[in-house]
């Protein structure tokens, strides 16, 4: 059973309409009359003749007024959301998950196109639809920017601010960056996602290779989003993992492409989704009952 106590309201800001709504109510109960004031303006005998022939029906225009008022009340209530919490509810997350792996090495952030290479990440985040993802950052070393998060604006926020003085460690090494991203993926139970390299490719190892590899293997696809025209080791790397290559002209291409490509695969989660469970929308249909009263018409014989 549902108690007052258990209601919540989640639009509680519309309770204010009930003061206009009173202001109203108390200037039609001032009024003198039932007929709408009419005994005001019309000769006496003449309403009464009018209501001995059943013209007039006094009590009629306030059965109207109850409706509308008693109507407004509901409507009021059903606008401030009464809802009641449930922890029942099943969830789900998207085991198609996508890693960023930005290059931070000085000669990727010294570059005039450093900019160009952080919008492209942001476009390529902003297309993530309903998939999870992260971001791993790597110079000499490579670090967790950001783990698995459905919450890719904060995604996008990181990737903005990452610049030359962000990497405690000089060098390059890409198979750190990569290792790491298979690892997040691994750790999250990742099935089918997509790691995405943002380099100019200019320090790749056979390290770096056997781990787009093991990439592979996992069920992932490794793309790369290069910061000048692709190498070849850019090219030996992508066709390793089975994804694409990017040039920062491309920003539509890459779009498109995490759109339509994704692999959605969803797992139901162990623990309840905490949802409110709205009934506003049921107490629009009761308006409709005194809403029925300011149709009503009398037959005339």
């Amino acid at each position: 059973m549902i108690g007052l106590s258990d209601i919540t309201l989640l639009r509680p800001w519309w309770l204010l309409a009930m003061v206009p709504l009173a202001a109203l109510v108390w200037v039609m109960a001032r009024r003198r009359g039932g007929a709408g004031d009419w005994e005001a303006v019309v000769d006496p005998q003449l309403m009464q003749a009018l209501a001995a022939m059943g013209r007039v029906d006094a009590g009629h225009g306030g059965r109207v007024a109850k409706g509308a008022i008693i109507g407004a009340v509901l409507l009021i209530i059903a606008l401030a959301g009464p809802a009641v919490e449930r922890r029942d509810a099943v969830a789900f997350r998207n085991l198609d998950g996508v890693v960023f792996v930005l290059d931070a090495s000085s000669s990727v952030v010294d570059s005039p196109r450093w900019p160009q290479m952080l919008t492209m990440g942001r476009f390529g985040i902003a297309s993530l639809g309903s998939r999870p993802a992260g971001l791993v950052v790597y110079g000499g070393d490579a670090y967790v920017a950001t783990d698995i998060t459905g919450d890719v604006r904060q995604l996008g926020q990181t990737l903005s601010v990452v610049d030359r003085d962000t990497m405690p460690d000089p060098g390059s090494r890409p198979e750190r960056g990569l290792a790491l991203a298979r690892r997040i993926q691994q750790e999250a139970e990742i099935l089918a996602g997509d790691v995405i390299v943002m380099t100019d490719g200019a320090v790749l190892t056979p390290r770096a290779f056997a781990e787009a590899e093991a990439i592979a293997a996992r069920g992932a696809r490794l793309s790369v989003i290069s910061l000048e025209a692709p190498t070849a080791g850019i090219e030996t790397l992508v066709q390793i993992g089975g994804g694409r290559v990017f040039t920062l002209d491309q920003t539509d291409e890459l779009s498109d492409w995490m759109r339509t490509s994704a692999r959605e695969r969803l797992e139901q989660q162990d623990y309840p989704l905490l949802f409110w469970s709205d009934y506003g929308r049921w107490l629009l249909l009761l308006v409709l009952i005194p809403a029925m009263l300011l149709f009503r018409r009398r037959a005339v014989t």
